[in-house]
């Protein structure tokens, strides 16, 4: 498939005249590269006569990055650099972390803004404010102010009031909790279908109130574990709840589900420090939330099945995992049972402090009539 006029303005769904240094580079970045770099010269002739010439620097930079691309050289950054260099081309990732979705996976309102962005590069393009041909050449000034203005119109109203980055960002998060919530669900259901079929373990009423007289203890103190159970459960060390039953539900399930205040701006800035180090209490958070439901699904069904006695070490989790039946990784891939075992590292130490596995990491009555108690209480919301 060559790029020649037609294509160029049926991919931008404008005519000939009208299409801008972006509605061309995108034709070409949408055919094999040795095809685009072929028709450059026919298609340059073309928009010329249809009176839309473009300019030299665009159509140098345009070969140079085509010819880098057909030889293997040019990264994915630099293929988004030289795009974004024509003008209009929204910045894929700003300097506050604001990040476009992919074309395809953009909701009504990520495609509004987009568009809405590109419209307002074009005016300013046409204005003279954006100067395309200094982008492309590199002109650090230049750069700096396209980036600029792009933050800008992100973070300024529109006449409805909407704030472009803002309205963006709720949608994709209302897109992500919908998608959560229905991996949850579906997580929940197989978690009750396969304890149907278990017998129901025995209600260690000893070991609850000597774990719950421990834990209760630690979430009134400072530092690990305390400050982390708490962040889990979501607890107010002043005012924790009476029974000791539904206490220790509530964290086992918090280890499961964390339930976290979100940090304030000084906080969040440590996450963005890529020099800087992680505490050990935002490492185990951060491991508890990595871990997927069907990872929690197969380790506690696989503990539940086995009862106590049982070793729940990281590394025996991770190959109950592996082994599992419902989940597609391959059992023996190393580095997906080392990601395992590592996440699961941060969840045993907790364990231990609920009584849910002993010293040796082996399940105890406690762990074997809790955990699938928690986990259910963790997904339905309860």
């Amino acid at each position: 498939m060559s790029v020649d006029l037609d294509f160029a303005a049926r991919h931008a769904g404008r005519p000939a005249r009208d299409l801008t240094r972006r509605d061309v580079a995108r034709a070409l970045l949408a055919v094999p590269s040795g095809q685009a770099l072929v028709s450059l010269p026919e298609l340059r002739r073309d928009l010329m006569a249809a009176g839309n010439p473009l300019t030299a620097v665009f159509w140098e930079s345009a070969k140079t990055t085509l010819t880098r691309i057909e030889s293997g050289v040019a990264t994915v950054g630099d293929v988004q650099r030289w795009l974004e260099s024509t003008g209009t081309e929204p910045i894929l990732l700003t300097r506050s972390y604001f990040v476009w979705p992919d074309e395809s996976e953009r909701g009504p309102v990520a495609t509004e803004m987009y568009a809405r962005l590109v419209a307002h590069l074009e005016e300013l393009v046409e204005a003279g404010v954006i100067d395309p041909d200094a982008l492309a050449q590199g002109d650090v000034t230049s750069r700096q102010a396209y980036e600029e203005l792009q933050e800008r119109w992100l973070t300024a109203g529109l006449p409805d009031g909407r704030v472009p980055g803002v309205s963006v960002s709720e949608e994709q998060d209302a897109e992500l909790y919908a998608a959560w919530d229905e991996e949850e669900a579906y997580a929940l259901q197989e978690l009750r279908r396969a304890l149907d079929d278990l017998p129901e373990p025995p209600f260690p009423a000893g070991d609850l109130k000597a774990a719950a007289d421990r834990l209760r203890r630690s979430l009134v103190s400072p530092g690990f574990p305390g400050n982390v159970l708490r962040a889990c459960a979501g607890l107010d060390e002043e005012r924790l709840p009476d029974g000791d039953e539904d206490l220790w539900l509530r964290v086992a399930a918090g280890i499961a589900a964390p339930i976290s205040d979100l940090p304030d701006e000084e906080d969040a800035a440590r996450f963005f420090d890529l020099d800087g180090e992680l505490s050990h209490e935002d490492s185990v958070l951060a491991s508890l939330c990595a871990i997927h439901h069907a990872d929690w699904l197969a380790a506690i069904v696989a503990l539940t099945r086995y009862g106590p006695g049982v070793l729940a070490s990281p590394e025996r989790i991770a190959r109950f995992i592996a082994d599992s039946e419902d989940l597609v990784s391959e059992p023996d891939d190393p580095e997906e049972l080392e990601a395992t075992e590592m996440l699961f590292t941060s969840v045993t130490p907790l364990w231990a402090h609920l009584g849910i596995v002993d010293k040796a990491e082996v399940l105890t009555p406690l762990g074997w009539w809790g955990l699938p108690k928690a986990l259910e209480r963790a997904w339905s919301g309860d």
